[in-house]
């Protein structure tokens, strides 16, 4: 049974004013990147959620062996995305599912893996990633349980997977990562990424 990525790309970056999913790291946009992130782990079918500015992402994903679904109503929230992702995939075959963004720049192949061996060792129906020890957050990137799908077709507006994973805390368990803290939402976001970046 496969365990699939659903890649969230549909946004607007209202807030950051160019579209993030563009913003270029070592010479690649970071939507191509998490693209290639996801198959490296050849666990299973990867799915690119499409909206805002479609066309010019969809050219940045050419060549990748992924499948890339539009969501008309992307501007409804996060939540219309994620059924989007869903309904693309073939639920007889999958058995679990990562959800990922594009602007979290330091999401490795490694750390989606270990999302997938953790579900292994405990049993549990949500991994997630824990921004920061030893009570922080926990979200996305996050792996789910098909058995949520059911809950994901039932979110509406900007809800997303945060809300399931509190929801379902008894049967979630997070993975150490505090640099999923680190999402590019923000001007000032974007240069202290830079800044970052430019100082390695």
């Amino acid at each position: 049974m496969a365990i699939a990525t659903i890649i969230l790309a549909a946004g607007g970056s209202s807030r950051l004013g160019q579209p993030k999913q563009l913003i270029q790291s070592n010479g690649e946009t970071l939507v191509r990147r998490m693209a290639q992130q996801a198959l490296a782990l050849r666990a299973g079918p990867v799915v690119v959620v499409l909206g805002a500015n479609q066309d010019r992402i969809m050219k940045e994903l050419t060549g990748l062996a992924i499948t890339t679904v539009v969501n008309p109503t992307w501007a409804e929230g996060m939540a219309s995305s994620l059924r989007t992702g869903l309904r693309a995939l073939d639920t007889e075959s999958t058995e679990a599912f990562l959800v990922v963004l594009t602007d979290q720049p330091y999401v490795t192949a490694d750390l989606l893996q270990q999302l997938i061996d953790t579900r292994q060792s405990t049993g549990r129906g949500i991994i997630a990633s824990r921004y920061a020890e030893p009570d922080g957050i926990l979200g996305v990137p996050a792996l789910f349980d098909n058995h949520y799908r059911r809950e994901f077709l039932n979110l509406t507006g900007d809800t997303g997977a945060r809300k399931l994973i509190q929801q379902y805390a008894s049967d979630s368990t997070g993975i150490h990562f505090p640099l999923a803290g680190i999402d590019l939402d923000t001007p000032a976001d974007l240069r202290h990424w830079q800044a970052q970046q430019a100082s390695q």
